[in-house]
């Protein structure tokens, strides 16, 4: 996590690396290097979640082409549980809030907004091994209950996302609860 906002700091052009020796301009130049490291890090999560999306959507054909079809229309809810949550993390506002914004996000909130994207990561396992159970129960009895493990495993990843905005407003007070 900090390796990302590190990231951001050692990038920082001339110009911002003065600005934040004036006063008043430091604060609003760490949170802005917050800002990115935040966009950065859901893009993570997001590109991570795409390859298990491709893995999803590879499993439906391998289903159509052994004559598994009866189990397409599972799968494929899986896959649009999987692709909601991928597109809510990719388009979510950053972790910051403007000068005019309704919702101010102050540095310790952002902090658990941070961290709260970073644990989505954690997430990308249980998924995964989700997919491995329905690739090693193809063509077995186990294939049904498989399928039913993934569904519940991607709509995890969405309910714990939609909880994301409750990091902001405070109503979760720790990481991905």
């Amino acid at each position: 996590m900090s390796d990302i906002f590190e990231k951001v700091t050692n990038d920082q052009d001339i110009f911002k690396k003065i600005l934040s020796k004036v006063p008043g301009f430091s604060g609003y130049i760490e949170r802005s290097n917050r800002r990115s490291s935040d966009k950065l890090l859901r893009e993570a999560v997001a590109n991570h979640f795409e390859e298990l999306w491709k893995r999803v959507s590879s499993l439906e054909r391998d289903l159509i082409s052994q004559g598994g079809i009866a189990y397409v229309g599972d799968m494929e809810s899986a896959a649009l549980k999987l692709r909601q949550f991928i597109d809510r993390v990719r388009t979510a506002s950053y972790g910051y809030s403007g000068l005019f914004d309704a919702i101010k996000i102050n540095q310790e909130e952002l902090a658990k907004l941070y961290q709260y994207d970073y644990s989505l990561l954690t997430m990308a396992d249980d998924v995964s091994h989700a997919i491995d159970n329905v690739e090693s129960a193809m063509g077995s009895d186990g294939l049904k209950a498989a399928i039913r493990n993934l569904i519940s495993s991607t709509q995890q990843c969405v309910t714990t996302y939609n909880k994301r905005s409750e990091v902001i407003t405070g109503g979760v007070n720790s990481a991905a609860q």
